[in-house]
């Protein structure tokens, strides 16, 4: 086929959409129903409203093809879930005794009786999704009643339409045992079991009305054994051998598909869908290496799906024309789904509008998606506007004075590796530490935010409305410490904290401290469930004009003889949770805000805080997912810890704050922070945080969580005994702490202090159980 024919065919489309709505109503109403104030079928309706709103904004902005499935009420991992019928056998009860809706958010969230599904990040990005628990004897049987309702509602409104799902692959890589099965289960093993179920799915949604479904398989371009990708080509051989199936587009993201490239393009499907941003040399090269995808359709992930910069049109459109020898069909999309990023800058009002036209969020991205489809198909004579005034916003940044600070460039750049290291080993700083804190055995401390009750929420909101002066704002603030402190005093804990009653979001509260931050009104991205970030934009380079924390540190340490924690976040989750420049090396992005952040725990230390936590939950979530990638990424991320805390006293102790990832992939990198202490979450995993440092000779201190804050069940005083007990089993007592998962800002009051009173008082039961051995 020529390429002036494959260009002809091009359409534009994307993988998946913001799903909150556009004032995050999906938020509120699923919050509604779980608090009673809303119905399942008022819940139900507001879904279909913000899908059918999503098409149709879709629809309008010349996207061809849009996608259904992707909409999710919880995660699209535990909707995958569902439609395989992997019910654990713990939720099986709840799930068939429920409303459907219960039982679904039963495994998402748990109840007081049943714990829920374990959660961890997706990839290399801030989504969490939720892990499926397989064991050899699970059954598999499909549902695909979500997938078929879905295309049903698009294909009335008269769009064209294709179901995206969670390919078999990857959801059995991304699976984990489940609890109480042998050791060296590979759920992997259970494929030839599932894709009977999702041939199902499939002749569903063909009989349902589908031309073409998506099958989602990121997992493949990560680091794969001979195993799994001979695993991937048997699965694609089968189903693409099915005679009543749609015609089957295989996607890939975040990466370069690798060698599973070459076992895809020989398999039996119709279409490919590959990442052109962060990989679009190396996919190139291994797509002509591999002859192409004749007879296929290639949609070609060329819009950045993962950042809200401005796409460089004509690059991309050079991309394109690359690829329009190598494949019978050519279409233009994200890279990814557009669930990671926010919705609609025209939202923004904060923002200089010149600014504002070098991001692109969702619906800017559709438009940038639509443009490109149409120079491909059209001719680049048809968007000369587009194409100059694209040229025009990309050099209004490249040229602003918002992106260039001489005097931190230049302080940067005399960084040595001496202000990277600690002045003493951690053996003596340990020593000065217990000397000059007098902790217990097995001290117990929380991990820094306390509930943002609705009183702090409407005091912020009436701060910025002028409804409020700061005089009273800082009052309410003051006593909420107060009361904070006060509870933990009471409830016996060891080391405090004030609670972080003034701050919005842990990382967008210090970038309206910091310079070279742009900060959203309306840029709501989903984490989990109905938690929602607002990641700011990192724009320039990055200078604290003043302290940013001591002022409330030294006055909740002003109301208690117990020791307070200064409460940071770190370099690289500062860069991971927020929208970064593109325009230079990441490491010299992180280590200007190591310096930041440096000075801030310097006054900290000066103000009389003796315990300052820098918290870097992003360490493991934005680790390459190629293997060859990541000790680059690991050298320049803990440098930027070691850079931020390395200038204090023996005698203060460090920690740090690590969650929902999967850590045994960095235990050196965690050792090489040298922090004094480090807190992970443990109880979804039981206690596997604790067991990976013990086998990596983890020499420091440690406090795997024995609390889940993202779920509202109250853990009971012997639950949390049994998960110390679990980690006393490879942690020394010495060395272990007592403390939750996570921060509390999601939580209520009443099940905070059911839960920490709980925790205290395992902590004092296993204390005296060693005293007493």
């Amino acid at each position: 086929m020529t390429a002036k024919s494959a260009a002809a065919a091009a359409r534009a489309t994307v993988y998946g959409y913001p799903r909150q709505g556009q004032n995050r109503e999906l938020k509120k109403a699923i919050e509604g129903y779980w608090k009673g104030r809303v119905t399942a079928d008022a819940l139900r309706t507001t879904a279909a409203d913000l899908r059918r709103t999503n098409w149709t904004q879709l629809a309008e902005a010349g996207i061809s093809e849009v996608p259904t499935g992707d909409f999710s009420y919880y995660d699209h991992v535990l909707d995958t879930t569902v439609m395989v019928g992997a019910i654990p056998s713990r939720h099986q009860d709840a799930v068939a005794a429920a409303d459907a809706l219960d039982g679904y958010f039963a495994m998402a969230r748990g109840t007081q009786d049943v714990a829920p599904l374990e959660m961890t990040k997706w990839f290399d990005t801030n989504y969490h999704y939720l892990v499926p628990e397989l064991g050899p004897d699970t059954v598999f049987t499909a549902d695909s009643t979500k997938q078929v309702a879905e295309l049903k509602e698009a294909l009335a409104l008269g769009l064209t339409a294709r179901p995206v799902l969670v390919g078999p692959v990857t959801y059995l890589l991304l699976a984990k045992p489940a609890p109480g099965v042998a050791a060296g289960f590979d759920p992997l093993a259970l494929l030839d079991r599932l894709l009977p179920v999702y041939a199902e799915v499939l002749a569903d949604l063909r009989a349902a009305g589908a031309e073409w479904v998506q099958l989602d398989e990121p997992a493949l371009v990560q680091d794969r054994t001979p195993a799994e990708l001979n695993a991937a080509a048997r699965a694609y051989r089968d189903l693409g051998g099915l005679t009543d199936r749609p015609k089957l587009l295989v996607a890939s993201y975040f990466d370069q598909l690798g060698e599973a490239l070459p076992v895809l393009a020989k398999a039996p499907v119709e279409g490919l869908a590959l990442d052109f941003t962060k990989a679009a040399a190396a996919n190139l090269d291994a797509l002509a290496a591999v002859g192409g995808l004749p007879g296929k359709r290639l949609v070609a992930g060329v819009v950045n799906g993962r950042n809200i910069w401005a796409n460089d049109l004509g690059t991309s459109l050079s991309t394109l024309g690359t690829l329009l020898g190598l494949a019978d069909r050519v279409d233009v999309s994200a890279s990814c789904s557009l669930l990671h990023v926010p919705l609609d800058t025209a939202l923004e009002r904060n923002i200089d509008p010149q600014i504002l036209r070098w991001l692109a969020f969702a619906r800017q991205k559709t438009t940038e998606i639509v443009t490109l489809a149409k120079g491909l198909t059209q001719g680049t004579n048809t968007i000369t506007g587009e194409l100059a005034a694209n040229r025009a916003d990309l050099a209004s940044r490249e040229n602003s004075p918002i992106t260039r600070d001489a005097a931190v460039r230049a302080r940067t750049e005399a960084v040595t590796d001496a202000d990277g290291r600690r002045s003493q080993p951690y053996a003596e700083r340990a020593a000065a530490q217990r000397a000059h804190l007098g902790l217990p055995l097995l001290p117990t401390t929380t991990i820094g935010s306390f509930p943002q009750t609705v009183e702090l929420r409407t005091a912020r909101a009436d701060l910025r409305a002028g409804r409020l002066d700061t005089t009273g704002y800082e009052e309410r603030v003051r006593t909420e410490i107060q009361e904070v402190i006060s509870f933990q005093e009471k409830t016996g804990l060891d080391v405090l904290v004030h609670g972080e009653p003034e701050r919005n979001d842990m990382v967008q509260y210090f970038a309206e401290q910091l310079t070279g931050y742009l900060v959203t009104q309306h840029g709501w991205v989903q984490s989990y469930g109905t938690r929602y970030v607002r990641p700011p934009v990192l724009a320039g380079d990055i200078s604290r004009p003043e302290p940013m924390t001591v002022r409330w540190t030294t006055y909740a340490q002003s109301l208690t003889d117990r020791p307070v924690k200064g409460m940071l976040t770190g370099p690289v989750t500062m860069l991971a949770w927020s929208f970064v420049r593109d325009d230079q090396p990441l490491a010299d992005t992180a280590r200007q805000v190591a310096l930041a952040l440096r000075d801030e725990v310097n006054d900290l230390e000066a103000a009389g805080t003796s315990v300052i936590q820098v918290d870097e939950p992003a360490l493991r979530e934005t680790l390459p997912l190629c293997a060859a990638d990541r000790p680059a990424y690991l050298a320049w991320a803990t440098e930027a810890f070691r850079l931020t805390t390395a200038g204090v006293r023996p005698d203060t102790q460090i920690h740090t704050h690590m969650c929902y990832a999967e850590f045994g992939d960095i235990v050196q990198a965690i050792d090489d922070l040298d922090a004094d202490v480090i807190s992970l979450e443990a109880a979804r995993s039981h206690m596997q945080v604790a067991r990976e440092l013990a086998a990596h000779g983890y020499p420091r201190e440690a406090g795997p969580g024995v609390y889940d804050i993202h779920s509202p069940r109250v853990p009971s005083q012997e639950e949390a005994a049994a998960l110390l007990r679990t980690g006393l089993k490879a942690i020394p007592a010495e060395r272990l702490w007592v403390n939750p998962d996570c921060g509390l800002k999601t939580r209520d009051w009443p099940e905070t202090c059911s839960s920490l009173e709980n925790l205290v008082a395992a902590a004092h039961t296993v204390r005296d159980e060693l005293h007493a051995s």
